[in-house]
């Protein structure tokens, strides 16, 4: 991580670019494709690089959304929520303030609504990476689209990571759901939300649809350092740490909704890191359905920007950058009957047929 704050001078630039760029993406290409390249954590460190901001540091993420926030505030195309910080917890208000000022209907309100709670639910417990989520925002459009740009800071190791989600391809919120995760990767990982879980996930649903009392005696067995039969066949036995701050009212809760799946599960108040936890280690211990253990970060970067690298920010080439998208905005934007009258004074110059 890189430290120090976004300069003034360079944040006001990287609006006035972001909005140049978002306005010709929006006319060349529709708001889908630009909440789809945002969702790209290739193309997305690349557009940070484009602003002009932090080579391989969490201000790429934080600061570049930042600046597209206010880059887009009164877009009636596509809207962002959310932040870092304290910010981030007011994404429903502001996807809701978006809604009632652009006409959006209650439905897609309240879909938008539970989208960015998911993914942030999601990456919080169902990923279990070390990595505390401090930042979220989430970009959307009038048809429901939309994207989500996460980020967590690891305390030990003082690294932070980006999450990345996109409507586009999602199928369920709960099974290999990221468009990318960047970072660096670390060791004991629990990922709920890989294809290799999903036994882990059936059976964590099974577990809290039999009941509390039954849960409390399995974790009571575990915690006494029951392991499994492997241990008496000469083989090395399986010992598993169980969390003790489980939310047993939770789980009551949990046990007389009886949800259907593992997303309805996750999504319920209450059910947090140490319940999925211990509910993923119950699975494995006593029924054998193992979880995945391994860090699904995919890619990790380093490329150039504000703290001069690989060379520092040039401010006049990146203004008249703004100025050139800016002016071709304007020009592509002329009414047909100029465009009709320039299509004349070019024919005038053709020659007569023979």
């Amino acid at each position: 991580m890189h430290g120090g704050d976004a300069p003034r001078w360079l944040f006001t630039r990287m609006v006035k670019l972001a909005s140049a760029m978002t306005e010709i993406m929006l006319d060349e290409y529709g708001s889908k494709e630009v909440i789809r390249r945002m969702a790209d954590p290739f193309w997305f460190q690349a557009y940070s690089c484009v602003l002009g901001f932090d080579w391989h540091s969490s201000g790429t993420t934080t600061v570049t959304c930042g600046a597209m926030k206010v880059a887009l505030q009164s877009n009636p195309e596509i809207g962002v929520a959310g932040g870092k910080g304290s910010v981030s917890r007011q994404a429903p208000s502001e996807i809701s303030s978006f809604a009632q000022m652009n006409g959006l209907s209650e439905s897609k309100e309240k879909r938008l609504r539970y989208c960015s709670r998911m993914s942030a639910k999601v990456d919080n417990a169902a990923l279990q990476d070390g990595h505390d989520l401090y930042h979220h925002v989430i970009i959307f459009d009038r048809q429901g689209n939309w994207a989500v740009v996460q980020q967590g800071m690891s305390d030990s190791l003082g690294y932070a990571r980006r999450y990345q989600w996109c409507s586009e391809d999602l199928v369920e919120f709960i099974e290999e759901p990221h468009t990318g995760l960047i970072g660096t990767p670390t060791s004991n990982v629990l990922d709920m939300t890989s294809n290799d879980s999903q036994s882990s996930r059936d059976t964590s649903v099974d577990l809290v649809k039999e009941g509390v009392e039954h849960l409390e005696r399995q974790v009571v067995v575990v915690e006494k350092g029951q392991s499994t039969l492997s241990e008496w066949m000469g083989e090395k036995p399986i010992k598993l740490h169980m969390p003790r701050d489980i939310n047993w009212t939770a789980l009551r809760h949990a046990y007389e909704f009886q949800p259907r799946n593992y997303e309805e599960l996750i999504s319920l108040e209450g059910i947090g890191p140490s319940t999925v936890r211990a509910l993923a280690l119950i699975s494995e211990l006593m029924y054998g359905t193992k979880a995945s253990w391994k860090d699904p970060v995919k890619y990790s970067f380093a490329l150039g920007g504000k703290d001069g690298v690989p060379y520092p920010v040039d401010r006049e080439a990146m203004d008249r950058s703004t100025e050139l998208l800016t002016a071709g905005i304007e020009e592509s934007r002329i009414s047909s009957n100029e465009k009709l009258e320039a299509l004349k004074r070019l024919r005038r110059l053709v020659p007569p047929d023979r």
